[in-house]
């Protein structure tokens, strides 16, 4: 029986967090125009969607609510324009802002099907992995806490399970962890999904990725090989599949430890497989991989399809 393993989310968040005390990801500045407006721009590292979050703690010769959101996608742009009530004065402000990865409360379809993350035929076991208090997550169970690990007999090519964009990859530390129960040090990529949701793919081998940051995958596309991950000496990935449920930045702040708050939701997939073509997996159990043309196709453009035929 393969035990629940655990993973450690506390010391390197896998959907992290930026604020400006941390190495910034997103950077804010402002221009002023010649008709003494003041655009605020963005600049990013990666073309994933953030939440970011602005808290004026002054604004002068305009109006507005003091705390706004913004949704940003793309390595840069601008999001806001405030303009001067007195037409003949410049705008004073200042302010501060945090960012978050993902979307705020993107809509989803809880009955999608997904792939599973490995090249066809090849038969997969399937464990979870447990919750282990994290910065991000918080230190409260979810109630809809889902990770799936998918392990395999000899190391396999890890593909996608659904089309999307590449947003961050970390390909950094050495591969092998096997028998360490959990650890943060672990190559992973994220794919952001068209509705918003987002899927963590973790437990890559170290130069084994076939990816690009910004790529556009599609279910089966190869992303890396996977590994010996976690505390059974066997090859696997974990997935997790999650979106953002909350932007109040500033509640964990003020929480403890035992009652910080997850900022994300997760999801419990449904995939396809050759015993099932919609199952909810089960602990412990194996399956085999397959593949749907209707669900390979699914999120295809009509540019996409024209290409295919």
């Amino acid at each position: 029986m393969i035990k629940k393993s655990i993973i450690n989310l506390s010391l390197v968040s896998l959907l992290a967090l930026s604020t400006q005390a941390q190495e910034s990801k997103l950077k804010v500045s402002q221009t002023t125009n010649s008709d003494k407006s003041v655009r605020l721009n963005f600049e990013k590292t990666d073309p994933g969607t953030q939440t970011l979050v602005l808290n004026f703690r002054e604004i002068n010769n305009s109006s507005g609510s003091l705390i706004q959101s913004f949704t940003v996608n793309g390595y840069g742009g601008s999001f806001l324009t405030l303009n001067p009530t007195n037409k003949g004065q410049g705008i004073g402000l200042s302010y501060s802002y945090r960012y978050i990865r993902g979307k705020f409360n993107p809509k989803f379809d809880n009955a999608f099907v997904y792939l599973l993350p490995y090249e066809n035929d090849v038969q997969v076991k399937v464990g979870e992995s447990s919750f282990l208090g994290a910065t991000y997550f918080g230190n409260t169970t979810p109630e809809d806490w889902k990770v799936y690990r998918f392990y395999t007999k000899d190391e396999e090519n890890v593909t996608a399970a659904r089309k999307g964009v590449v947003v961050e990859i970390v390909d950094t530390f050495e591969s092998d962890n096997a028998g360490v129960a959990y650890t943060s040090k672990t190559n992973h990529l994220i794919i952001e999904h068209a509705d918003g949701t987002l899927a963590t793919y973790k437990g890559l081998k170290k130069g084994s990725f076939k990816v690009e940051l910004g790529q556009t995958v599609f279910p089966g596309t190869i992303l890396a090989r996977n590994c010996k991950y976690g505390s059974n000496d066997r090859y696997n990935i974990s997935l997790m599949v999650s979106y953002l449920k909350s932007k109040d930045l500033e509640v964990n702040s003020s929480q403890n430890v035992k009652n910080a708050k997850s900022y994300y939701g997760f999801i419990t997939p449904k995939f396809f497989t050759s015993e099932n073509p919609n199952a909810v997996l089960e602990t412990d159990a194996f399956y085999t991989v397959a593949q749907s043309k209707d669900i390979v196709q699914k999120e295809f453009t009509k540019k996409e399809l024209k290409n295919i035929k």
